[in-house]
Parts: C-alpha cells; sequence; structure tokens
C-alpha cells in the first residue's frame, strides 16, 4: 500500500506541476501532475525510474534525461499529464549493478543484456507502486509516454487502462 506523505507546487522549466510525495514503507515516489486530470482519459503519462548518471551528472552514455524532457514537452503542450517518478535506479537492481554492467556495455552488449552478463536481473523494476498512484490521480485512462512495453502490461495488470502510448525518442 502506497501513502501521499507531502505535496507542493513545483515551478520547472516546462511549467508548473502540482507534487505528490507517497511513501510504500521502503522507497519513495513522486506524481508530477499538471491540469486537471481526474475523470480525464487519455491523460498523458510518463512512469520514469531514477537514473543517476543522466539526471544528476548529465552522462552523454543514455537518454534518461531526454526522455524525461521530452516527456514534460509533450505535457506541456497538452496542458495536463502526469509524470511518476520511481526510485529504481538501474533498472531497480541499483547504482552498484549499473556499475558493473559498465564493463559489458563496452563489449557491445545492450544495457539489460548487460546487466544479465554482470549477475543481476534485465530489468528488476516493479511499477505496482505507479498503478497505485495513478489509482489516486482519479484518471479514466492514460496515454503512456514510453518505448518500454513491460510497463504498458504492468499498469494493465493492475486494472489502469492504458489507451495508447507516444515513443520518446529523440
Amino acid at each position: 500500500m502506497i501513502l501521499k506523505i507531502a505535496e507542493t507546487t513545483l515551478k520547472t522549466k516546462f511549467g508548473e506541476y502540482h507534487e505528490i510525495l507517497f511513501y510504500d514503507g521502503q522507497k519513495e515516489s513522486h506524481a508530477l501532475i499538471m491540469g486537471d486530470v481526474e475523470n480525464q482519459e487519455n491523460v498523458l503519462c510518463r512512469v520514469h525510474s531514477s537514473c543517476i548518471f543522466a539526471h544528476h551528472f548529465n552522462s552523454i552514455e543514455c537518454d534518461c534525461r531526454e526522455q524525461m524532457e521530452i516527456s514534460q514537452q509533450l505535457i506541456q503542450k497538452e496542458g495536463k499529464g502526469i509524470i511518476i517518478w520511481l526510485d529504481q535506479e538501474g533498472k531497480g537492481n541499483g547504482h552498484f549493478a549499473l556499475l558493473k554492467s559498465i564493463e559489458h556495455k563496452k563489449r557491445g552488449l545492450n544495457q539489460a543484456d548487460a546487466y544479465e552478463a554482470a549477475g543481476f536481473k534485465k530489468d528488476a523494476r516493479d511499477f505496482r507502486s505507479a498503478a497505485e498512484i495513478l489509482h489516486t490521480t482519479g484518471v479514466k485512462s492514460i496515454c503512456m509516454l514510453t518505448n518500454n512495453p513491460k510497463k504498458v502490461e504492468t499498469l494493465t495488470q493492475y486494472n489502469i487502462i492504458v489507451s495508447g502510448t507516444k515513443p520518446t525518442e529523440l
């Protein structure tokens, strides 16, 4: 079960969001909501996992920061939408796994295979808390800003109506 523990207004270079902080007993998650999404259909939604390299160190070795910016631009253009930020660094394996996977990625493996070669799961993320957060917003359906079918499958399993997807590629 996820609990709402705090909220505020957040001004960004892509407009103003209502931030809600949630806690599941182990990790915090953030919902950034622009506009009125309650009882709305086809609300743009980005479920995004933390990435220290991209968001804190401005790494050019992944596209996490760009995916977030594209999502915020699309939501700003639409005038409403939701971004859910999950503490799931390294596809849920943690930052240590990311560091250990780099040598395998340099040998040509994609990120998921590099995690597996380093002894971790290809993708250990869990999107259940994102579904719980979406239920609290009261949206009727979402259009996911994603390139990842696993996110759509998982949210659908938790009774979120996903009306479609839009890629977040450059």
